[in-house]
């Protein structure tokens, strides 16, 4: 289908700013344009679009279904035009960044892919990640030195003020060496075993607690604490521990067969991993670049 050429960088700007606003009067002061005209304008758009855009009422306009979606489409295209007119002014193509923070469950298979798409559909991207637990990542965020997170964080509370996209559930496992004791799923065992866990106080191991809830058994004392997914995997490949790990983080390895699952029967039902980013931030074209990868990307996991 052909772009309907009706549709005017007028209309998209008039749009997004509406959007952005909530309120025609709010987005036609900010436009320097009478309020009727926004209306107008708006009313061309749907009109092209066969489509209601908004919901009016009282206290200003919302987005309809249709105009979420446009929404989707219309603010990268705008920001794309724009980087491209300020890229040639400059007389250089600029190098884009995106400055992502993630958690340690979405380093091992979800992140990769993330990346690989970036660089497969642009040419010139610096993907900066920076690693660390949620209530760091989240502070760097609503600080303006990221711009967006990405892994298991709903349960933080320095999510407040934030916007949070789920893209898929993401549940517990317990894992092990090959050929290990515990593989005959009695879980009376545990408690021989060293147990690698997340560090206590974040979202990650209320979740891993809730398995020995669920078990009704009290977790080993010799236990590792940690969100080094490297130093986990690794440690449990040359030992007799269980790890307490979020699937996202092994299922490389059972994949492999370089570890195991424990069956005992129970599945803890996980959390929801997605996006964060700061609603108080204009957002690059990089980072929505980084965003529509993502929930490319965790197709794979729903």
């Amino acid at each position: 289908m052909n772009l309907d050429s009706r549709i005017k960088y007028r209309h998209l700007l008039c749009f997004i700013e509406v959007a952005r606003k909530g309120s025609l009067a709010r987005a036609a002061q900010a436009m320097s344009v009478s309020q009727p005209a926004i209306s107008k304008t708006l009313k061309e758009l749907e009109t092209v679009l066969h489509a209601s855009l908004f919901e009016r009422g009282k206290q200003g306009v919302t987005l309809t279904a249709a105009g979420q979606a446009f929404l989707r489409y219309a603010g990268p295209s705008v920001q794309a035009l724009r980087e491209g007119v300020r890229s040639l002014r400059a007389g250089e193509h600029e190098v884009g960044i995106v400055r992502l923070g993630a958690l340690s469950t979405v380093e091992s298979s979800l992140l990769p892919d993330v990346v690989r798409r970036l660089h497969a559909q642009h040419a010139a991207l610096v993907v900066s990640v920076v690693t660390g637990p949620s209530a760091y990542l989240l502070g760097q965020l609503r600080g303006g030195e990221l711009d967006l997170v990405v892994g298991r964080m709903t349960d933080a509370p320095q999510i407040e003020g934030l916007s949070f996209e789920h893209l898929y559930s993401e549940s517990m496992t317990l894992v092990v060496r090959p050929g290990h004791a515990m593989l005959d799923g009695d879980p009376s065992r545990l408690a021989e075993f060293p147990l690698v866990l997340p560090q206590s106080g974040t979202t990650i191991r209320r979740h891993a607690d809730s398995l020995f809830i669920q078990l009704g058994i009290s977790q080993p004392p010799r236990r590792l604490e940690t969100l080094s997914v490297s130093l986990s995997r690794h440690y449990v490949r040359v030992s007799d521990a269980v790890w307490v790990a979020p699937l996202d983080a092994v299922r490389e390895d059972l994949a492999s067969g370089e570890l195991y699952e424990v069956d005992l029967g129970i599945k803890e039902p996980g959390g929801s991993v997605g996006i964060c980013t700061n609603p108080t931030l204009q957002s690059s074209l990089a980072m929505q670049w980084c965003c529509e990868a993502l929930r490319e990307a965790a197709n794979q996991y729903r």
